[in-house]
Parts: structure tokens; sequence; C-alpha cells
């Protein structure tokens, strides 16, 4: 029996913007549009809920993602790999080290 293709799947790059939600990760694809009548360059952005089995990306990561079978009623996209980290998150197990800035009083 020979295996039908499913095609190419879209694979998209875009940064996490929302990690509240336990296994599913926001995702904002952002997009430069010339502007019809006027010409002019707009920022636009696709928002996608993407699919985060492992809970490996956080806010600021930057992710690929690539389209999948509808996993709920707003996931139909699932996490490839992280590009790139975002710098403020620590990884788990290593001691976050805090900058201490001269001529700063802190406050406690």
């Amino acid at each position: 029996m020979e295996t039908e293709d499913r095609g190419k799947r879209r694979v998209e790059i875009g940064v996490v913007t929302s990690d509240k939600m336990q296994k599913t990760r926001r995702v904002e694809i952002p997009r430069i549009v010339k502007h019809a009548r006027y010409g002019k360059y707009i920022r636009r952005r696709t928002i996608c809920h993407v699919h985060d089995e492992q809970n490996e990306s956080h806010t600021g990561d930057t992710v690929e993602i690539m389209e999948t079978r509808p996993l709920s009623k707003m996931k139909c996209w699932r996490l490839m790999r992280i590009v790139t980290r975002a710098p403020q998150h620590a990884v788990a197990g290593e001691k976050a080290e805090t900058v201490v800035v001269p001529g700063v009083a802190e406050t406690v």
C-alpha cells in the first residue's frame, strides 16, 4: 500500500507573546504590506495559537511553527523548534544573576 502525500505544510517564524496557558502559546507573525492606494508600507500581524507539548517556549522567544490538523477550537499550529530564546529567561537549574547599578539606591 502506498501512502498519500499530505502536501507541503506551511512553516512560519514568529515571536511568542503569551505563555500563560498550559501546552498552548500565542505567537505573532509580523509582516509588512504595501497600502493599495497610497503605497505606504504598513505593519500587520497574524496571531496563531500554537501547541507546545513540553511547555518549553516562553514569552519573547522566536519560534518556528508548522500548520497541522485542528487540535482544538483555536489551535491549528504546532511548535517545531525554538529559533532563539528570550534573554530574560534563565534555563531551569541555573541561577539568575542580579545586576547592581552604582549610584542607584535599593528600596526594601
